[in-house]
């Protein structure tokens, strides 16, 4: 049995959002995670903490250009008191389109401004614990002014693991230089991240004297499952979708490029700009759904992430819908 953390997505906002963390707590997952697509992705924490006592809980992922950071902090410190220190804070960029479309703000070195996201983070914090003055000038944050009134002040468990997530070389870096945790995205591999993303955080770790073992690799891979062929097909067919769409980006391509499939990327890209996408589903194998993809009957999913992830991944997202057939209490 590896090490191999068990985690699970929790819905946003709505009155089951309490009561799927409690399950997943009772069931013996060693997490839970929101996600921020068409919800707020902290919105849920207070029920989440509310509902379970021991299993953590973050942010998978939270938008970090659309807050403040000391927006981010705010919410991240209040979260980790009421929490009792289980809160996780995962942030992430997402692409332009989305920043400069959806949410109308800038897009400008979203690689060096995550940065700074991070370490204004940790240095509002400090100030928060009473253990600095708020002076922080960077290229893309400043800030200089905290009175007594709108400081939170000291609370037991100050230390907040952040999580970034990333895709390009340089955020995968960043989170071996300056994060808790490396949030890698579900259009992933086994082989890129042990030959890819671990050593690229290795690489970043080693700029600031930490090592690999510092930093958590949280995985959250395409699933396929089902109690029948005819559910598993289902859930096949739904993964192949998810590829066929992830693939057409080419913030993606260097997955593919890994496996020698580029080419593929290539033409998924070319066919989601005429907007063919029935058409796009075709062009993913097999081989790419079982490369990508954990694919298992319920009962065994659990001892196939371990067999895939374990020793590669310090954590794995899995479904909570089947949580009973593979994890006991």
């Amino acid at each position: 049995m590896s090490d191999l953390r068990i985690d699970a997505m929790v819905p946003g906002l709505s009155t089951d959002s309490g009561a799927a963390a409690a399950r997943a707590e009772t069931l013996g997952f060693d997490g839970v995670w929101t996600p921020e697509m068409d919800n707020d992705a902290f919105l849920p924490h207070p029920l989440i903490a509310e509902r379970t006592k021991t299993i953590q809980q973050g942010t998978r992922i939270a938008l970090s250009f659309t807050r403040s950071p000391m927006a981010l902090a705010y919410t991240a410190w209040d979260l980790a008191q009421y929490s009792d220190g289980r809160f996780v804070l995962g942030i992430g960029t997402q692409v332009k389109g989305h920043n400069e479309r959806r949410f109308s703000v800038d897009w400008a070195s979203p690689g060096p401004r995550l940065r700074e996201v991070v370490e204004s983070l940790r240095h509002i914090f400090d100030v928060f614990q009473g253990e600095a003055e708020l002076d922080y000038d960077g290229d893309h944050y400043s800030f200089s002014l905290m009175t007594d009134n709108f400081n939170p002040g000291p609370i037991d468990h100050p230390d907040v693991p952040i999580y970034i997530a990333g895709v390009n070389e340089y955020n995968i870096r960043l989170a071996g230089e300056l994060c808790d945790g490396l949030a890698m995205h579900p259009f992933n591999t086994p082989g890129y991240t042990d030959e890819v993303i671990a050593p690229t955080v290795a690489e970043g770790a080693d700029r600031e004297d930490r090592s690999l073992e510092d930093v958590s690799l949280s995985a959250s891979p395409f699933v396929v499952t089902g109690d029948t062929e005819e559910e598993r097909e289902r859930s096949r067919a739904a993964v192949r979708r998810r590829i066929a769409f992830y693939g057409s980006t080419r913030t993606y391509h260097d997955v593919l490029a890994h496996h020698g499939w580029r080419s593929v990327g290539e033409e998924l890209h070319e066919l989601s700009r005429e907007q063919r996408w029935e058409e796009m589903t075709d062009l993913v194998t097999d081989e790419m759904v079982a490369t990508f993809a954990i694919e298992a009957p319920p009962e065994a999913l659990l001892a196939r992430a371990e067999d895939v992830y374990g020793g590669i991944a310090d954590r794995v997202v899995l479904p909570l819908d089947h949580g009973e057939a593979f994890l006991t209490e």
